[in-house]
């Protein structure tokens, strides 16, 4: 009887535990479910090395990011592309408020009508179509940056198409690790500019020029495009205008820049000559990043006082250290133990670019 009596009860406990355990599982497999469905927060980082950009996701480049000293001074001198009275793209430095979204400010002060208006030097205007806003910057492992902008940007007259281009590439370029831009237009990638239809599927770089000239030397297999450095005046303000030009090759192409500044600029600019008729580089030798450049006597002016004229020392230092390996620029003249500056100062130090823009100030 006892063991009769006892196996219902058994049983009747197993079931009850057998209940307990599948309700159990069944609520924690809920809870999973839940954990699962539920979406995650991310965070932007920086693309990987190996990735490639899909879609621009806001601003993530470290290109540009405001250093600890522009942040406690409240603002930053950065090189923005303007045009000037003459239509062409020229760099000016201006002083900015300090961003941690250095790249994509500098591109907000290319717009007309926008933040950069009352900081226009006189005669200088922006150049990027008003109402242009930059949705967003993603830089890619081959130092592309790619550029998305809102749908104003395409308000623009096909003539000022290049000089966009240019001033936007330019801009971004000074950036470290930014060595080409790509445009996207509301999210979609561009193969060619909305008006004019330039092809801009590799990316646009320095190499493809500002305010290009192409001269008298059109054999592009025997010649170089050079940048180099002409100064134009508006009212007392003189500034120096890059122009992309092309020189016959040369064993030495220091000297090949240099000639290209003493030929001068193209007839019908509003570019100045800075250089004398009859100057000649006599030599050109890199050493440890400067450039030591050897004139005849037909380099200098003046008449009591021969001087090297600051115009003509810009134009010098500023295309020759446009080349990457370029630091500073020292002049000497045949016959001459002492080059003097137009300031009556001797010229006693490698010139570098830093230089000439501090004696702007």
């Amino acid at each position: 009887m006892k063991k009769s009596g006892y196996k219902p009860y058994l049983i009747a406990v197993l079931l009850l535990i057998s209940s307990g355990l599948l309700s159990g599982c069944l609520f924690e497999g809920e809870q999973a479910l839940e954990k699962m469905d539920a979406p995650e927060k991310t965070t932007v980082t920086e693309p990987e090395m190996d990735s490639e950009a899909t879609e621009p996701e806001g601003e993530t480049e470290k290109e540009g990011e405001t250093t600890e000293e522009e942040s406690a001074s409240g603002t930053v001198e950065r090189e923005l592309y303007l045009l000037d009275a003459s239509g062409m793209v020229v760099p000016q430095t201006l002083e900015l408020p300090a961003s941690e979204e250095a790249a994509t400010q500098a591109l907000e002060y290319l717009v007309k009508d926008g933040p950069v208006t009352n900081l226009l030097p006189n005669g200088f205007q922006a150049v990027l179509p008003a109402g242009t806003e930059i949705l967003g910057l993603n830089p890619e492992a081959d130092g592309t940056m790619v550029v998305d902008v809102s749908a104003e940007f395409k308000n623009y007259e096909e003539k000022d198409e290049q000089k966009i281009l240019q001033a936007m590439t330019y801009t971004l370029t000074q950036f470290e690790n930014v060595k080409r831009i790509k445009l996207w237009i509301n999210g979609h990638e561009q193969d060619v500019m909305p008006v004019g239809g330039t092809p801009i599927t590799d990316g646009v770089s320095r190499s493809d020029g500002i305010n290009v000239h192409v001269g008298d030397q059109t054999d592009v297999v025997d010649s170089a495009a050079v940048t180099v450095y002409f100064p134009a005046q508006n009212g007392d303000q003189v500034y120096q205008v890059p122009v992309t030009t092309r020189v016959k090759k040369d064993d030495n192409s220091y000297s090949s820049v240099v000639q290209a500044l003493l030929n001068g600029p193209e007839l019908g600019t509003s570019l100045l000559h800075p250089f004398n008729e009859g100057a000649q580089v006599t030599g050109a030798d890199l050493k440890n990043g400067v450039l030591k450049l050897s004139f005849n006597e037909a380099i200098l002016s003046g008449e009591e006082q021969k001087s090297l004229s600051d115009e003509a020392l810009a134009s010098l230092v500023m295309s020759l250290t446009d080349l990457p390996e370029v630091e500073s620029v020292e002049v000497q003249v045949e016959g001459t133990e002492q080059v003097m500056k137009e300031s009556g100062d001797p010229l006693v130090e490698p010139v570098s670019r830093t230089d000439i823009n501090k004696s702007k100030e």
